[in-house]
């Protein structure tokens, strides 16, 4: 029995690379759960045995693929280090992990490039934003911190600053997603994570 577990688990992980690779590079609308199969080197069975529909797998594979963003909003979130250093570590690590971790840079491709946002995805909506807010909350309150302990010097509300800082990351995150020949992500973090803190009052 435990080894059927596992062998279900290992499927199931196995169709959603399939379906993470199918949704970041053809989009929700062409990416077929009959295409989804024939990647993972399975049939329809398996996949409908894990998940309801196309939609409830779709909303499997941001999750999954969204781990790390999520792992590290609560690392800062729960940092004793200084609210300095533990945004100058999120952004490096937002940026590293853009440039460089394959799952982490497709969740980004299928939201932002290749899904049409519909009522339909009422409940991915609901996860995404609440993600957003999320992070507007971890900025928010740690440029509050920060502010307090004389580390920036801002009249601003932290409330802006931290929507300030969200949406830098993601215009910087979709431009390079976008044009990723316009610039090189790897060679640029530096100069991003120094243009941040003159945004917030500390260049």
């Amino acid at each position: 029995m435990r080894r059927t577990k596992e062998d279900a688990e290992k499927t199931r992980q196995t169709v959603l690379e399939a379906a993470l690779k199918l949704f970041s590079r053809d989009g929700y609308s062409l990416t077929t759960l009959s295409r989804i199969a024939k990647e993972a080197g399975c049939s329809r069975g398996p996949i409908y045995w894990h998940f309801e529909n196309k939609d409830d797998l779709y909303e499997a594979v941001l999750a999954y693929s969204q781990e790390p963003l999520e792992a590290l909003v609560a690392e800062c979130s729960g940092m004793r280090e200084t609210p300095i250093e533990a945004m100058d570590h999120f952004i490096e690590r937002w940026l590293s992990l853009l440039a460089n971790d394959r799952k982490y840079r497709q969740s980004f491709e299928i939201l932002l490039n290749k899904t049409e946002l519909t009522d339909a995805m009422s409940r991915t909506l609901k996860r995404e934003r609440a993600l957003t807010r999320s992070i507007i909350a971890m900025f928010r309150h740690l440029v509050a911190q920060a502010a307090e302990q004389g580390l920036i010097s801002t009249q601003e509300d932290p409330e802006d600053l931290g929507l300030l800082s969200y949406t830098y990351l993601m215009g910087i995150t979709q431009t390079w997603l976008f044009a990723p020949k316009l610039f090189s992500l790897k060679q640029e973090t530096a100069f991003f994570q120094r243009q941040f803190w003159v945004l917030l009052g500390r260049g």
